[in-house]
């Protein structure tokens, strides 16, 4: 009896370990397929959620618009610039200074995941955990749709922010213009 229960113990483990090699060979075909992405977001910053929406355009462009605060998150893959319209404050960032350098590299997401075996977080989502750098990135994905959900990562304050992706877009046509830096000049 005890040889049958190893045997069982050790049948199940190979059946799990290729359920997660199959899911992660899946997503890595999904995510390389990615061009870019339109998605709406949650996002938690010390216990503070704020909304909106998003492009990416791979590698390392994004624009964002938050909805409370009329917000705006904009990369042109060299640089990050914060914008708020209420206040007129206006942050300009190097772009490799954030986490979103290696969140909008494509290239170096699959191969971080390629080289990772991803944890399975509630049965729902792989997770693939990483450190470069100063920075420790965590980026979610569905088991089941093998699309990207969501980041947390340590943004440059030091504050533990957490991104949910979700009505994601694969793949549409954007303008280009959207990722043209603002200024405080140009609204």
């Amino acid at each position: 009896m005890k040889c049958f229960k190893v045997f069982f113990f050790f049948i199940f483990i190979l059946h799990f370990n290729n359920l997660e090699a199959s899911i992660k060979k899946n997503i890595i075909k999904n995510f390389s397929e990615i061009k870019n992405l339109s998605f709406k977001f949650k996002q938690n910053i010390n216990d503070k959620t704020q909304e909106g929406n998003c492009l990416i355009e791979y590698p390392k462009k994004i624009y964002c618009e938050y909805k409370e605060n009329e917000k705006k998150l904009v990369s042109d893959g060299k640089k990050l610039v914060i914008q708020n319209l209420n206040s007129n404050q206006y942050y300009i960032y190097p772009l490799e200074k954030t986490a979103f350098n290696l969140i909008l590299d494509k290239d170096f997401l699959l191969e971080k995941i390629k080289s990772s075996d991803g944890d399975l977080v509630d049965n729902k989502y792989l997770r693939f955990k990483f450190l470069e750098g100063d920075f420790q990135i965590n980026i979610f994905f569905d088991i089941n749709t093998s699309n990207i959900i969501g980041w947390q990562n340590i943004d440059i304050y030091q504050n533990l922010v957490i991104t949910y992706l979700f009505h994601i877009k694969r793949n549409i046509e954007i303008d280009k213009n959207q990722f043209r830096l603002p200024s405080p000049t140009n609204n």
